[in-house]
């Protein structure tokens, strides 16, 4: 387990939230804030001057309404332009369509603002970790969207997959690089679960599950869990 210390940075057009978080964050062992910004393109400039210095940032509590650059665009050019850094979106509403568009800007995770201190800490832990974190009431508006435009197949029209045949019938043939375990682990991402509850489920040890993981990601080129979750409904799941 490694001592180096989480590096966040806290994205909000308003001070008093970015002090709050901040206070929260302050007495967090293994978790720096080392950075803030009060909208997207001040948050650019923030990465760009740590890239320049030497210095990195792991993870950015992104808001998504701001004015000037929106907490969407800059996801995406975050995404595309330091891809190692993840974004968390926190939005005040659950039904915010800025929430899912930020997701699918290339977000690993997002938050309602009205979460404890505790669920905050413990969702910049995960999403560092490589796992995701996303309030459930907006995954479920988030598929619910995507569903709306055409993203995801209808209820009735879902063809869920064959354990046992990653390439078998029923099963969407992108999924067909996967080998019969790593579709089950896809499948039980897709219903939200983190590697320790996988773990018990399908009675791996929980290293086996993250290198499982990391397969999955890797074949179907996504960038986190988040997006297995979305492209997993798209397929079927």
């Amino acid at each position: 387990m490694t001592d180096t210390p989480i590096r966040v940075m806290l994205v909000d057009d308003q001070e008093l939230i970015r002090t709050g978080f901040r206070l929260v964050l302050l007495g967090e062992p293994g978790i720096d804030v080392i950075a803030e910004a009060s909208d997207g393109a001040a948050a650019l400039a923030q990465l760009e001057r740590l890239a320049a210095e030497g210095a990195s940032c792991d993870i950015v509590l992104m808001d998504v309404r701001m004015p000037g650059m929106n907490g969407i665009d800059a996801t995406r050019e975050i995404a595309e332009r330091f891809p190692a850094v993840k974004v968390v979106v926190l939005t005040t509403f659950d039904l915010d369509e800025y929430a899912t568009g930020a997701i699918q800007a290339g977000a690993s995770g997002f938050l309602l603002k009205d979460a404890r201190p505790t669920e905050l800490v413990d969702a910049i832990r995960r999403v560092a970790a490589g796992d995701a974190t996303m309030a459930p009431s907006v995954t479920k508006r988030l598929l619910e969207q995507l569903r709306a435009t055409g993203g995801l197949p209808a209820q009735d029209d879902a063809q869920p997959g064959v354990p046992g045949a990653a390439a078998g019938a029923g099963v969407a043939p992108e999924l067909a690089v996967l080998t019969e375990r790593e579709l089950d682990v896809l499948r039980l991402i897709a219903e939200g679960k983190n590697n320790g509850e996988i773990s018990a489920e399908l009675f791996l040890s929980e290293s086996t599950v993250k290198t499982h993981v990391g397969r999955v990601l890797s074949k179907l080129q996504l960038r986190d869990r988040v997006h297995a979750v979305i492209f997993a409904k798209q397929h079927g799941l």
